[in-house]
């Protein structure tokens, strides 16, 4: 991988195992919006980006070699090895091998874990446009020029005017979260050097969060590629896939995650996820 600049465009050249329709559609991350083919504008790290990409290419509009290198490298994850992790979690395993096949160009993000928090606390029971417009409002009633507001934005704000914004009773999950991050009782800069098993529960600390949110935030935003969210969907796709379509326990099929793909358990998930979204929801 190599960048240079076109005019005021950054253009990441010669990249592999990389498509942006797949990491943003994948179900990790809620405020983009479709331009066109393999075309996107994204908020995100205090900034609204245009991308497109064209074949291994990728271009960054208005967008700078400084601002690339520490933001945009990393938020895109493009400096690992995908056809490894590939290769290895499908290894010897037809239907994980259908699915790296299908959707190959997912990464993982590495989003920034507050606003990954509050936007799945918001996703709770609830579907994407939904999200993406309750996620938008917030944005431009409390936050800056349209960034998702910060923790000192949202300080005063009531429960009430949360509800006010079509969020239902997801309102007292995102109040409660909001102080106890402000207060202090949960740091979410800790999060990411402890054990998985802890900074879940460090997390769940906040009301309304359980293993499912908790798990997105750890992998998405907290690099903790091992964990493997688990929702319904989820459940019935590793149960129709691995199991014969017998409807398996949360914990059996966490175990089976950790016993079968390890710590890159997060990866194997969103390869699934996809690829079962997508109509695929049958034995490779």
């Amino acid at each position: 991988m190599n960048y240079y600049m076109d005019g005021k465009d950054l253009v990441v050249d010669g990249l592999r195992d990389f498509n942006i329709e797949e990491i943003l559609e994948c179900g990790q991350c809620f405020r983009f919006f479709k331009l066109g083919d393999l075309k996107y504008s994204i908020r995100a790290l205090g900034r609204e980006l245009t991308l497109e990409q064209t074949g291994n290419s990728l271009k960054l509009f208005n967008c700078g070699a400084e601002e690339f290198e520490t933001k945009w490298r990393h938020y895109f994850d493009m400096d690992r090895d995908y056809g490894a992790i590939k290769e290895k979690i499908s290894r010897n395993d037809s239907i994980m091998s259908a699915a790296v096949d299908y959707a190959g160009g997912i990464r993982l993000l590495n989003q920034e874990s507050y606003e990954c928090l509050l936007s799945f606390i918001i996703s709770q029971n609830n579907n994407i446009p939904r999200i993406k417009g309750i996620i938008a409002s917030m944005s431009e009633v409390y936050g800056s020029e349209g960034n998702f507001p910060t923790l000192k934005e949202l300080e005063n704000v009531t429960p009430e005017e949360l509800f006010a914004l079509k969020m239902g009773f997801r309102n007292k999950y995102i109040y409660d979260a909001v102080h106890r991050l402000l207060s202090g009782e949960v740091s979410l800069d800790k999060l990411e050097d402890m054990p998985c098993n802890e900074a879940r529960e460090e997390l769940k600390k906040i009301k309304g969060v359980g293993n499912k949110v908790a798990d997105c935030v750890l992998l998405f935003s907290l690099g903790h590629r091992e964990v493997f969210p688990i929702d319904v969907w989820v459940r019935r796709v590793v149960s129709e896939l691995y199991f014969d379509g017998q409807e398996q326990s949360l914990n059996t099929i966490s175990d089976f995650a950790r016993d079968k793909w390890g710590d890159l358990a997060g990866y194997a998930q969103q390869y699934l996820f996809y690829y079962a979204r997508s109509g695929n929801l049958t034995k490779g």
